[in-house]
């Protein structure tokens, strides 16, 4: 499913003309050459829509300066310009290269208001709707980003309500509001595939919400007018699974079959179902037909692969994956999974071997860290260290991750003293590598060393004055400490932070908790609340929490920590606050 701002891009460049300030202003010398270094080449604004009318000289000297400025890659600037520009003329055009703009941009709320801006002047546009729709699924807004969709389709747009629906109970959605405007959308929607598709959401929300009767009848009734629909019969077979009715699974994906023939997603459906009804011949028969259907599909026979493990058969598992080891272009992830059978099956040495030849990519300090835990479960510490020692000389581009992940192995055996050293030791030889200082420095802030953290953040932020994350870190820091002589500058490394990464949640909760411990709780709220819309998190729940009650809105204060509570199980910051503030328990 592409985001909103994919489909900005991909509209761009399909066909919308770049700004042409030559037109505007003709003969203007001032402006970089197509084949000077950062022209018009270099531009990834290139592909905006034009300006073409009604131009005075200060809306001409705003678009240059905002031209010029996204050509220097200073987004905000530009899109600021062009949002001007907007406003002054009310050209949908002029929001389009905003939202542009804002795309190159770390800040998503200068990126939703252009969008909002674009979809104001042109509300019948899809990419605007879209983007809009993929900011709110950011944040975690699913009402938003259900809204945004539906405002596609009622416009005669497509917009796969199903899918979506999906997603957003995979993330912990509430579906009860979801459901309600879904509801309120069918009963003003006429017959066709739109209709199917919010009626197959529809019932999936319902099960979510223990509505399962309500769901039943809708995909009966849905079976009798659209039989021929393959969504349903897979809706059908899902939640028929997830029910635990693995019968009728297989039944309904039988049908799905039948309906749309040779289709992948009903042939895993059918295998799962008999894995799970204890066929596994069966299961095999269909796997094994479908890889004859797909020769040298290597990312099928990895998801068959999976398929089993995940129903706990792992001999037709490596069955799968061995052809692939012999493979000129063998998949990191078969090694994985191959190392992951040897490792269950207490094959140690074998399971040594396969997730050594992990490559790397996605997989390979995963691989290397299931290696390091097999061996220490294995009573072999000081193998696992030799293991990852070697892999550091062998794989010089991922020197920090491995040392990274020995410190972690060896603080979880409680070997503090030596993840120390191990961090000191490997300093001593790369005395600048910022991942390094950065970890060392968080580990004296666990043990209350702010004089070591402090130079470890200075000796990262003296190297690279624009480590935003640095810079962050110990203006939290002093911040958090309540260090009265020191909080103004505290305050002046969070704002360089922000001017960095604007759109950081991390940076908005530091810029809100700076304020309020310099006694400005009105001020800190509005960038805590930016912060928890962005990030919900227990740290910044708890920092929202205590600056609602500071302005005396207690109800929403305890209203917050009881959400909060029931929605993270690790919660150190909050229980430290309920602790202070007893109050605030719900």
């Amino acid at each position: 499913m592409p985001s909103g701002l994919d489909t900005l891009r991909r509209a761009t460049r399909a066909g919308l003309a770049p700004l042409a300030l030559a037109t505007l202003v003709a003969g203007c010398q001032a402006l970089p050459a197509a084949d000077a270094p950062g022209g018009a080449e270099d531009d990834p604004m290139a592909g905006a829509p034009p300006v073409t009318r009604g131009l005075d000289a200060e809306g001409l000297a705003g678009l240059l300066t905002a031209e010029l400025a996204g050509q220097r890659g200073d987004y905000r600037r530009a899109t600021l310009g062009y949002l001007a520009a907007t406003e002054r003329y009310g050209s949908a055009a002029l929001a389009a290269r905003a939202a542009l703009a804002a795309s190159f941009s770390s800040d998503p709320d200068l990126l939703a208001r252009a969008a909002g801006e674009w979809q104001r002047l042109a509300p019948d546009d899809e990419p605007p709707s879209r983007l809009l729709a993929g900011l709110a699924i950011q944040r975690g807004d699913w009402p938003a980003a259900l809204e945004q969709r539906l405002r596609l389709v009622e416009r005669g747009g497509e917009s796969d309500l199903a899918a979506f629906v999906e997603s957003a109970l995979a993330e912990g959605a509430d579906p009860v509001p979801l459901l309600a405007r879904l509801r309120d959308h069918l009963a003003r929607t006429g017959p066709g595939a739109r209709r199917h598709d919010a009626e197959l959401a529809t019932a999936l929300l319902e099960v979510a919400a223990g509505d399962n009767d309500a769901a039943r009848r809708r995909l009966e009734r849905l079976g009798q007018s659209a039989p021929e629909l393959p969504a349903l019969w897979l809706t059908r077979a899902r939640l028929a699974q997830e029910s635990g009715n693995h019968a009728g699974a297989r039944d309904a994906a039988r049908r799905g079959l039948n309906v749309s023939p040779g289709d992948a997603r009903f042939i895993l459906l059918i295998a799962q179902s008999e894995l799970r009804l204890g066929n596994v011949a069966a299961a095999e028969a269909q796997t094994d037909a479908l890889l004859d259907d797909h020769t040298g599909n290597h990312e099928l026979r990895l998801a068959l692969a999976r398929l089993y493990l995940d129903e706990g058969h792992p001999e037709p598992a490596r069955r799968l994956l061995l052809p692939l080891v012999d493979a000129p272009d063998t998949p990191p992830m078969a090694f994985y999974l191959l190392g992951a059978i040897a490792e269950a099956e207490g094959e140690v040495d074998n399971a040594l071997l396969y997730y050594r030849q992990v490559a790397e990519g996605n997989e390979f300090l995963a691989a290397r860290l299931r290696a390091a835990e097999m061996l220490i479960a294995d009573d072999r510490l000081l193998d696992a260290r030799a293991f990852l020692r070697i892999e550091r000389l062998r794989h010089e581009a991922s020197f920090s991750d491995l040392v990274s992940l020995e410190v972690e192995l060896l603080e979880r055996e409680g070997l503090t003293a030596e993840a120390d050293d191990l961090l000191d030791r490997e300093l001593d030889r790369t005395p600048n590598d910022e991942q390094l200082l950065y970890l060392r420095a968080m580990r004296a802030w666990e043990q209350r060393d702010l004089e070591a953290m402090e130079r470890d953040l200075g000796r990262i932020i003296e190297r690279s004055p624009d480590s935003a994350m640095a810079l962050n870190a110990l203006g939290y820091t002093l911040a958090d400490l309540g260090l009265e002589e020191r909080l103004e500058e505290a305050r002046e490394m969070i704002e360089r932070a922000h001017e960095l990464e604007p759109g950081n949640p991390a940076i908005l909760d530091s810029m809100g908790w700076v304020r309020f411990r310099l006694g400005d709780p009105e001020g800190a709220l509005p960038w805590l609340e930016r912060a928890y819309a962005t990030l919900p998190d227990q740290e910044i729940a708890a920092h929202l929490a205590e600056v609602l009650w500071a302005l005396e809105r207690r109800d929403e204060a305890r209203q917050l920590v009881r959400e909060a509570l029931e929605r993270f199980d690790d919660r150190p910051v909050l229980d430290e606050l309920l602790e202070r503030l007893p109050e605030l328990a719900p």
